[in-house]
């Protein structure tokens, strides 16, 4: 009875130490925030597609064999008979009471099982580019404010220069004339080959990462020249400071200094920029996965506003927004755990 008594104790005032912590509490304030974030991006994403000309139905119209009462009663099933405040209001309400995010008027399914199919593929090339950008950003950013002013540094500078200069689409555009002028030896349109249901578990994953390797370097370009040269930035400012003069009068080895001291104190700008870089991802696989026909999130947003397909491209949008406020959350609390010493309060 009194080890019951204790056990009790003990995880009441691990709760208790759980919901007074300033992370749980930074989070909780992040997620309200995130909620009033998501109802103005969508309310305002709502009415500026209802200013485009038309509706869905509206490009039925043009068909012969469509009568006008046909026309009528597909306008009712879909709502759009009704006022915008309306139909905004109902598509909110079932949202916020059943988890219903309508149903898609040119797939005729549900919206939900859309964005299922679709997400996951999407963030795949987005955090396959995240971890091809870092890896390979970093260590050359660290490397050339290391050797700053050589001709190592200099070469990255004029690389880094051009990469940020290459739009996204840009480069989407060299790698498929590269794609055709050398293939069969990168695939190039969908995420998969024709033969993939008939590989092995294995043999589906490189057939995918294949797929993957020119849409992840165009999505990666931009934004490992701009990570590049500001690790090489943030590096120098810290190689300049007294504590790394000291540490080297004491006869620490090069690379402790560099890789301990140094880049302990570097990172943390970098780590900031890890929302910010999710954010730029997303938006340029938007594009990425237009040229690559890659069937993701962006690619099924673009068709969606194309075709005024209103609750398809609203859950998109509120899709987009929700990743981008994952990905900023999840960089503060890596900011946090890598720097004890940061208040989370103070990032706000």
């Amino acid at each position: 009875m009194t080890s019951t008594r204790i056990s009790l104790e003990t995880s009441r005032d691990w709760l208790y130490r759980l919901v007074t912590s300033e992370t749980f509490i930074y989070v909780m304030k992040r997620l309200l925030q995130a909620l009033l974030t998501l109802f103005l991006a969508s309310a305002l994403s709502f009415f500026i597609m209802q200013l485009a000309p038309g509706d869905y139905v509206s490009s039925l119209e043009a068909n012969p064999k469509i009568s006008k009462e046909r026309i009528d009663e597909l306008r009712r099933q879909f709502g759009l008979d009704k006022s915008w405040l309306e139909q905004f209001g109902l598509w909110l309400w079932n949202i916020l009471t059943r988890g219903d995010f309508g149903t898609s008027f040119s797939y005729n399914r549900s919206v939900a099982s859309l964005l299922w199919e679709r997400v996951p593929a999407t963030l795949l090339m987005a955090i396959a580019s995240l971890i091809v950008t870092w890896a390979i950003a970093i260590p050359l950013g660290i490397t050339a404010a290391v050797k700053q002013n050589r001709a190592y540094d200099r070469i990255l500078q004029v690389l880094s220069y051009l990469g940020q200069g290459f739009p996204s689409f840009i480069a989407a555009l060299f790698l498929l004339f590269f794609a055709q002028i050398t293939t069969p030896l990168f695939p190039v349109g969908g995420m998969t080959s024709i033969y993939h249901s008939d590989l092995s578990p294995i043999g589906k994953i490189i057939d995918i990462g294949w797929h993957l390797i020119l849409p992840t370097i165009a999505l990666s370009i931009t934004s490992f020249a701009g990570l590049q040269r500001i690790t090489r930035g943030e590096m120098l400012d810290v190689l300049r400071q007294d504590y790394i003069q000291t540490a080297r009068a004491k006869g620490l080895p090069e690379n402790r200094v560099i890789y301990v001291h140094a880049l302990r104190n570097a990172v943390n700008p970098l780590i900031t920029l890890l929302g910010f870089e999710l954010a730029s991802l997303l938006s340029g696989a938007f594009i990425t996965e237009q040229f690559f026909n890659w069937p993701g999130l962006g690619k099924l947003t673009l068709q969606a506003l194309f075709n005024l397909d209103v609750p398809l491209a609203m859950a998109s949008l509120v899709m987009g927004a929700v990743l981008l406020i994952v990905g900023n959350l999840v960089a503060d609390l890596m900011l946090k755990a890598a720097d004890p010493r940061i208040r989370l309060e103070n990032l706000n």
